[in-house]
């Protein structure tokens, strides 16, 4: 299990203070996959070092089964993880680093083996790692988190790169460790990767908790039905519509998005007011605009409009 409690990072000093992390509380259990969500830039990484004990917090805790990771000697019997899966030296194969990590952490050489085979990288093993693709490297990190048998793993972004294969390899590999029993927290920035993987969810967004629910409870804020429609006359519709209360977002092709009226209010003010309606057509809210809508105000980096 991992425990944080008032996780808090700052980094500089006066008014160039800049808090990456703050007071951040949840709890991962084990028997689960734990999606960590959140846009780029929303702390998660900064959060991932803090639990394996390779950032110093601010402030608060972070243990592995009740206790400071950094304290455990043979780190990866306990805790498994994958943060940067370019990190490695790109001079040595892929079977020399696996060797390295299992001499340091005293895991018996055999294990090597056992793990390229389990991440579809025994042929490419006497390869260099300097000539693997990042899905390659992915698999790679993966197999290190993997090398100690750990009860505890973390991933940051453990599908960047992967084919649609490797996708379906990882996410059947997420269930069966959780199926095991283990403690499986994900980090990525996309709900719709996590939306066929994790069974529980923990959001952030500028460093604090915006949810910590399970994916059905998420699934619940996506319930809202939003209505598309198209008319010859979009501005005047729009104004229609929003004058009865409704919320419209203009999209292409003169349709509207249109939230706060259904369907069949919608078809009678147009009626009403003698606007013809092309297309009206009823959808239910996706778990990616749940996602979207709550961590809308932690965006640290917006695009423009295109020109």
């Amino acid at each position: 299990m991992i425990e944080v409690t008032e996780l808090t990072k700052r980094y500089g000093r006066g008014r160039h203070v800049r808090t990456a992390v703050d007071r951040l509380s949840f709890t991962v259990r084990p028997g689960t996959v734990t999606g960590f969500l959140g846009p780029n830039g929303a702390g998660k990484s900064t959060t991932l070092r803090m639990i394996l004990g390779l950032n110093t917090p601010t402030a608060g805790t972070a243990t592995v089964a009740g206790v400071p990771f950094a304290g455990r000697p043979r780190g990866l019997r306990h805790a498994g993880a994958l943060l940067d899966a370019g990190d490695v030296h790109g001079g040595r194969t892929g079977r020399a680093h696996l060797r390295a990590l299992a001499r340091a952490n005293a895991i018996p050489a055999a294990r090597v083996d056992q793990v390229l085979e389990e991440v579809g990288l025994a042929a490419a093993a006497g390869r260099r790692i300097g000539g693997y693709s990042l899905g390659m490297r992915q698999r790679l990190g993966i197999a290190g988190a993997l090398l100690g048998d750990p009860p505890v793993l973390l991933f940051d972004e453990p599908l960047n790169g992967l084919d649609p294969e490797g996708v379906l390899w990882v996410r059947g590999l997420f269930r069966r460790l959780a199926d095991e029993g283990r403690t499986v927290f994900v980090s990525s920035h996309m709900m719709a990767e996590m939306e066929h993987t994790a069974d529980h969810l923990v959001v952030i967004g500028r460093g604090r908790l915006l949810a910590d629910e399970s994916l059905t409870g998420f699934a619940a804020r996506a319930g809202r039905a939003a209505v598309t429609v198209r008319s010859a006359e979009p501005d005047r519709l729009a104004a229609v519509l929003t004058a009865a209360g409704a919320a419209v977002r203009p999209g292409p092709d003169g349709t509207l998005a249109v939230s706060g009226l259904d369907a069949t209010r919608i078809g009678e003010l147009a009626l009403e007011q003698r606007l013809l309606l092309h297309a009206l057509t009823t959808r239910g809210a996706s778990l990616e605009e749940a996602f979207m809508d709550l961590t809308a105000d932690s965006v640290e980096y917006l695009a423009g409009e295109p020109r």
